[in-house]
């Protein structure tokens, strides 16, 4: 057996090859691409390659996966031999994670199966989409502001607030400027009516994301996403697992017989983290368990905290409801109960 650690940047990545003692046998300095195949089709069967679970790992893994490697992919903050090396550099980082795979002691990070990954990619790009349409109309609200020009629409960028938008006589660089952002919102708003049609389809085929539309608040976008950035729920060993990857979980600072819990880790899926943190205000608004607990934490450490702790509860909820095929209404009959367990 071979072992390949691979320190991979946008445009070049450096790759380190040690047998199984630990000796160096071949390090070399590759353009990303088909070189990065090749150079590893020079050395015999069987190899293993770590990889840093960097930005752009994606096309890497899937080119080596598709040739019969088998790929590691190494957890950035946990691998502490790299990160804190007195001496660091693309080769050392390289032969690091070669000898850490040979070892058996690199941190893994999850990756899922590719469907999964195209999935997650799709709910992003909607993600990233709906951010554009919100920066387009708040610089268009800033011409408004900029021309004293108020209004009584509650929905400005509606039919009747666009014609108004239309008809407004400004100076030609504002009316340019609101021309152009008209028509690219409008531009983004099909794209994002298109991703809306085909991740409903998705959702209606996909088990789990119908047991999590019976969440109060929970659409079709909401539960896909959750259910993709979470993957298979069966690698959490318990609930306080996966709220630890949400980054919902306290930090923790102990010292014999000091013990200090601050703010959130803010570790692991951000997209999860933030679509709970939404869809948390919802869940809140109908009477049962979870209200209860949020207004009870709101009550001695305020609203922000609450807000967090609930979304954390919730979180556990939906790891037994991805687990046991059960629906939300099941687990508020469960009662308080149930939100306790696994604290």
């Amino acid at each position: 057996m071979k072992y390949v650690g691979i320190d991979l940047h946008k445009r070049f990545s450096v790759a380190s090859v040690v047998d199984e003692k630990g000796k160096l046998i071949e390090q070399r300095k590759l353009p990303n691409g088909i070189e990065i195949k090749e150079f590893l089709e020079g050395h015999s069967s069987p190899l293993q390659v770590a990889v840093e679970a960097t930005g752009n790992w994606q096309w890497l893994y899937e080119l080596l996966e598709g040739e019969g490697i088998e790929v590691k992919l190494s957890h950035p903050l946990k691998t502490k031999a790299i990160a804190s090396a007195r001496v660091k550099n693309d080769r050392v980082d390289s032969l690091t994670l070669a000898q850490l795979l040979r070892a058996d002691l690199l941190p893994l990070s999850y990756i899922p199966e590719k469907p999964v990954r195209m999935l997650r990619e799709l709910l992003r790009y909607r993600m990233s989409l709906v951010k554009i349409q919100t920066s387009l109309k708040n610089r268009i609200h800033s011409i408004l502001a900029k021309n004293n020009i108020r209004h009584e629409f509650s929905d400005l960028f509606g039919r009747k607030g666009t014609a108004f938008l239309s008809s407004l006589n400004l100076a030609d660089v504002y009316h340019i400027s609101l021309r152009g952002y008209l028509s690219l919102l409008e531009r983004v708003r099909e794209e994002i009516w298109a991703m809306d049609g085909m991740i409903r389809d998705f959702s209606l085929e996909d088990e789990g994301a119908r047991i999590l539309m019976s969440i109060p608040g929970v659409g079709y976008y909401s539960a896909l996403l959750i259910k993709a950035e979470i993957g298979d729920v069966r690698r959490f060993p318990c609930a306080k697992k996966l709220c630890a990857y949400a980054g919902l979980v306290p930090s923790t600072y102990a010292s014999g017989n000091f013990c200090y819990h601050g703010h959130i880790t803010k570790q692991g899926s951000k997209h999860l983290r933030w679509i709970l943190l939404e869809m948390v205000l919802q869940a809140i608004r109908r009477p049962g368990p979870l209200q209860s607990f949020y207004l009870r934490v709101a009550k001695r450490k305020g609203e922000k905290v609450a807000r967090v702790a609930a979304a954390r509860k919730l979180l556990e909820w939906i790891y037994y409801m991805l687990k046991e095929g059960k629906m939300y209404s099941e687990m508020e009959r469960r009662g308080e109960p149930a939100l306790s367990h696994s604290r």
